[in-house]
């Protein structure tokens, strides 16, 4: 059976040598909308969808999951899947169909002259779900040259086609083999998930040590060393945060209900767990969830959600926008216009009760169109870290509680973080990059920056000035910096890849460190370009996996 992840277990692939694969058709999506190829559908046969511009979403079987570059997807005969790529930005989706037999299915040594059994599928590929991959411009020159056989009228240049899409397939195979997660990681995810599926129940860390099949101290430590916090916690936290889902304005139960539902049968003890993890009581997130709050701007989004607050409104061209609606509340985020004229005739027929924008991006004359409609809150044009402007929302929306203790919450699980690696952390040199076209840019401040830096207290390498804004680096002095840890973002551009494909051939990156972990982390764009509290908790739970074998 395959993990969570859809990686195949160690020895899948020894079965291959009785498969053999055909490749029905292939085609590039630059948008999955409307009357298109992956509207809902039963499959007929395999499905390989490789992502390699724009970012998207996938259900399988009604499981949601996201379409990015850098990650496959493999579906199997006989699921329901629906597809769609963001409308923002640069598009791009493979989208090849297969089949795949077992050598039973052809003519057997001794019965020459029997044809091949019918076409039915007697196989199934080695694994299914999503996969990372080491180059997304590898596996996109792969499908053009496939593409481009498929599509000729030559008899020989359509079999070059089967015989390029075996090589993909060996690329593909290959990176799933080498970088599948390892056993623990896969062990905790399990519980993870069932401690999801489960959260109703009386759950202890003696049957969740159970379920994973090890020690009690083991489960402990490992736990916690995964997710930065106690397997308990993490049940709390669920817990409270599904009790949320039944708090909001279209729903109509009552609180003792909510209570026993979600596994607490002390209606008090359930009140004191949720305002510990909320900040507020359960009787005033109900009374402020009736609130209409309009997020103006996109990437204000993040710091409503960690205060408890599902946006009434939200721009429907921000890349998160979609991903939040689906995290949270399915179907509760109304989706605004992309021009200021409209957007304001929408709130005009909406009455919000709050609009949270942006000073800088609103001219006077649209900041007095929106004060007239409802109580208009406006982040500062002048810079302001994220903690800031979390406490400036929160006092803004009667919510300074609620931002005091996300805040609370998220030192402690900083410092929880820090203490689980068993390195000193202020002992490691990290160099954080971007590469985007012809400049190679240093992330030393906000974002990622902030939270290794300041919050984790990693040491900047030797090239890193942090009094620098914008600091760039030509691709030698990249390739001389004395650190032990890099976190690269590579632009998908061709420019890009081919920095980063010279710096990837080179000495010292190209090989492990004494200990032998790897030196270098690939890491996509986004969202570690953006800057609001729910993205730096994103980057505080992502340390975790990057030095995973460090731990």
């Amino acid at each position: 059976m395959n993990d969570k992840n859809g990686i195949p277990p160690a020895g899948t692939f020894g079965q291959l040598n009785q498969m053999w694969f055909r490749l029905r058709s292939i085609e590039q999506n630059s948008s999955l909308t409307g009357e298109c190829s992956l509207r809902l559908q039963f499959l007929e046969s395999h499905l390989l969808l490789i992502p390699v511009s724009g970012r998207g979403w996938i259900t399988v079987d009604g499981k949601y999951s996201e379409l990015r570059p850098g990650y496959v997807s493999v579906c199997l005969p006989g699921q329901l899947i629906e597809a769609q790529l963001d409308s923002s930005g640069e598009l791009g989706l493979y989208i090849l169909r297969f089949d795949v037999f077992g050598l039973r299915d052809l003519p057997g040594p001794h019965e020459p002259h029997e044809p091949a059994s019918s076409p039915e599928l007697h196989c199934r590929f080695p694994w299914e779900g999503e996969a990372a991959v080491a180059s997304t411009i590898t596996y996109s020159k792969h499908c053009e040259a496939i593409a481009a056989s498929m599509r000729s009228d030559n008899g020989l240049e359509r079999l070059r086609a089967q015989s390029r899409f075996y090589e993909l397939l060996y690329s593909l195979l290959s990176d799933a083999d080498q970088l599948q997660p390892s056993d623990t990681d896969a062990v905790m995810e399990r519980v993870k998930t069932y401690i999801e599926q489960h959260y109703r129940e009386d759950l202890s860390i003696a049957l969740l040590a159970g379920e994973a099949g090890i020690s009690v101290r083991h489960f402990i430590r490992l736990f916690k060393q995964r997710y930065g916090l106690s397997a308990i916690e993490y049940l709390t936290e669920y817990r409270i945060r599904q009790a949320r889902s039944f708090m909001l304005p279209h729903t109509n139960y009552e609180l003792k209900d909510i209570a026993a539902y979600v596994g607490y049968k002390d209606i008090a003890y359930f009140r004191r767990k949720f305002k510990q993890v909320t900040g507020v009581a359960p009787a005033t997130f109900m009374r402020n969830a009736k609130l209409k709050i309009v997020a103006y701007h996109g990437n204000l989004i993040g710091a409503l959600l960690t205060l408890n607050i599902i946006p009434f409104a939200a721009p429907a061209d921000h890349p998160w926008t979609e991903y939040y609606r689906r995290k949270y509340e399915p179907g509760a985020v109304l989706p605004l216009a992309e021009d200021d004229e409209s957007r304001i005739e929408q709130l005009a027929s909406l009455r919000p009760d709050y609009i949270l924008g942006l000073e800088q991006t609103l001219s006077p004359a649209i900041q007095q169109q929106l004060g007239e409609l409802a109580s208009t809150y406006l982040v500062p044009r002048h810079p302001m870290d994220w903690r800031t402007q979390l406490r400036f929302i929160g006092d803004c929306l009667g919510k300074s509680k609620e931002a005091a203790a996300w805040l609370n919450r998220y030192e402690r699980k900083a410092k929880s973080i820090r203490a689980d690696f068993v390195f000193e952390p202020a002992s490691v040199r990290l160099l954080i990059a971007r590469i985007s076209a012809q400049t190679i840019t240093v992330m030393s401040n906000r974002s990622l920056g902030e939270v290794l830096y300041d919050d984790l207290q990693f040491i900047p390498a030797n090239v890193v000035n942090r009094k620098l804004e914008g600091q760039t680096l030509t691709l030698e002095e990249l390739e001389s910096a004395d650190t032990d840890k890099l976190l690269l973002i590579v632009d998908e551009d061709a420019s890009s890849q081919a920095i980063w494909s010279r710096l990837r051939d080179k000495a010292p990156w190209k090989h492990p460190d004494s200990a032998g972990y790897s030196r270098v982390e690939l890491l996509p764009p986004f969202p570690w370009t953006e800057y609001n509290s729910f993205t730096q908790e994103l980057i505080l739970e992502l340390a975790l996996s990057l030095w995973r074998n460090w731990t």
